[in-house]
């Protein structure tokens, strides 16, 4: 070959087909996997997380005791709580008997609904009549208590309520229904309405001191009375007056020996004809729960009797409420398990308790809303406790939030994402 010759050119072969397949197939591959990771990648790195749903945890009140207080086995009687009716009892016949000067309790308020008096206001001045002073003579003849009484003195609508519910006077409870009514008709009419309205179907009041023994009531009646003189702050006051002493009148005791005892700050005493009664009151505090007892006993053969039974009455109503808590702050009540196994839980965010009486039923309704990351753990739910006619309702929040599980997670769990 002459050194100016030139090697020939190699001949160019066209791809067969099946290699022009397989480059294709290559390039469609490799296309469909950039484009299946656009899709894919940002689907399950940027795809919000579904829902955990709540486990709930089994709620279980604390154990107690019932509690049986002891009532008399004599006359009637009746005990009630203000706001635990589940602690109310009763005894004894439920016939009407005589209650004698509790009726002033209910002379008083009937006068107070036809002459209203504020906490702290003293009231008209009203003077004596000589019909008025006459009265002395009359109860003393029915060997009923009196006060002096002058005609033509005056005396404050608030002190002639105070000598006749602390002194129990009969002739000062009489000139007070006589002042506010006029006539014994108007107050008849006046005192029957009132016990209608009220409810009080088996109490009569003919005469306004008890000295009639047709003035009469139930035990249950009693308390109920007896919730109404403590709901009036004006005779709430009164009541629980241990002593006073008034121009004209002189110093005087209340009739009620118990008072400022056992808890005892009202409400009134009766004596008719050899039957001691007493409609009573005390309050008790548990750790800053307070409890009002009101209660009646009638039919004791003295006084002495009669404090006695109520004293131990009382002693087993007051035994007898329980302070449980309900929920400490931080307690869980539901638990969470994301599909990632984070775990985290539903607690109580305050300290809650009731005061309970006897074994009343204590029991909690938990609702606990789904928990999702980025969810403020603050507001998860709550829990609703029921004890008799309580309600206390505890806020439920996350110990922690939420944690996004991170992207291996999602990118490996792409079916759980949105479960």
């Amino acid at each position: 070959m002459s050194v100016n010759e030139l090697p020939p050119s190699p001949v160019r072969r066209r791809p067969t087909r099946g290699v022009l397949l397989r480059r294709r197939a290559v390039l469609f591959s490799a296309a469909a996997l950039v484009i299946a990771l656009g899709i894919y990648l940002p689907l399950t790195l940027l795809a919000p997380l579904g829902s955990t749903a709540a486990r709930v945890l089994p709620y279980s009140a604390p154990d107690r005791i019932a509690a049986s207080p002891a009532l008399p086995s004599y006359g009637a009687s009746a005990v009630g709580v203000i706001g635990y009716p589940e602690a109310s009892a009763s005894a004894g016949s439920t016939a009407p008997l005589p209650i004698a000067s509790i009726s002033k309790i209910v002379t008083s308020l009937v006068v107070l609904e036809a002459k209203p008096l504020s906490l702290g206001d003293s009231g008209p001045t009203i003077t004596f009549t000589a019909a008025d002073a006459a009265l002395r003579a009359k109860y003393v003849a029915l060997d009923g208590e009196t006060k002096p009484l002058a005609a033509g003195s005056t005396i404050s609508q608030l002190d002639l309520m105070r000598v006749t519910l602390v002194a129990s006077a009969n002739n000062y409870a009489d000139a007070l229904a006589g002042w506010a009514f006029a006539s014994r008709g108007a107050f008849q009419i006046a005192v029957t309405a009132w016990l209608g309205s009220h409810g009080l179907d088996h109490t009569t009041i003919l005469e306004p001191t008890g000295i009639n023994p047709g003035n009469v009531s139930t035990a249950s009646d009693l308390v109920e009375i007896g919730k109404l003189a403590l709901a009036n702050p004006v005779i709430s006051q009164i009541v629980s007056t241990p002593t006073m002493t008034l121009a004209g009148v002189g110093t005087f005791a209340n009739t009620n020996k118990l008072l400022g005892r056992f808890g005892v700050d009202g409400i009134k005493t009766g004596t008719l004809n050899g039957s001691s009664n007493l409609l009573f009151a005390a309050r008790y505090d548990y750790d800053g729960h307070s409890v009002t007892v009101v209660g009646a006993v009638v039919g004791g053969t003295d006084h002495k009797t009669v404090d006695a039974t109520v004293t131990t009455l009382l002693a087993g109503v007051k035994a007898g409420f329980h302070l449980i808590t309900l929920a400490k702050k931080g307690e869980p009540f539901a638990n969470f398990t994301t599909a990632w196994s984070q775990k985290v839980r539903a607690v109580s965010t305050k300290t809650a308790s009731v005061l309970v009486w006897s074994n009343t039923p204590v029991t909690a309704v938990i609702t606990a809303l789904p928990a999702m990351v980025g969810q403020n753990a603050a507001a998860v739910g709550a829990v609703t406790f029921t004890a008799g006619v309580q309600s206390v309702r505890v806020p439920l929040a996350l110990d922690r939030s939420l944690a996004d599980p991170g992207p291996l997670w999602r990118v490996a769990n792409p079916t759980l994402l949105l479960r």
